[in-house]
């Protein structure tokens, strides 16, 4: 896995959808959402870090993390592939310059 960030985004009228991909041990930092995010584990595996408790997920394995709580997610040592999926507010910008900021 090369990638880092975003490598996939879709939206409808209601619901964003994105595909994030991070090689091992990598990931995208402490975040806290304004709304409930659901995360699948598409390839590999990824520790989710919810409010301080770890969640192990693999392929095929989902959390829902609800909305103003801190997570961190950090790629398996074969990094990971994971879908985001949440209430639309705007499609994210994929383009990989927005990546390296």
């Amino acid at each position: 896995m090369a990638a880092r960030g975003p490598v996939w985004g879709a939206e409808s009228e209601e619901l964003n959808a994105t595909l994030l991909e991070w090689p091992a041990g990598d990931g995208p930092g402490e975040t806290v959402s304004k709304l409930d995010v659901l995360y699948a584990v598409v390839s590999g595996s990824v520790t989710l870090t919810v409010e301080g408790e770890a969640h192990e997920l693999g392929v095929g394995e989902a959390l829902i993390v609800p909305k103003g709580v801190p997570r961190r997610p950090v790629a398996g040592r074969d990094g990971v592939r994971y879908l985001t999926a949440h209430r639309r507010r705007g499609l994210l910008d994929l383009s990989p310059s927005s990546r390296e900021r």
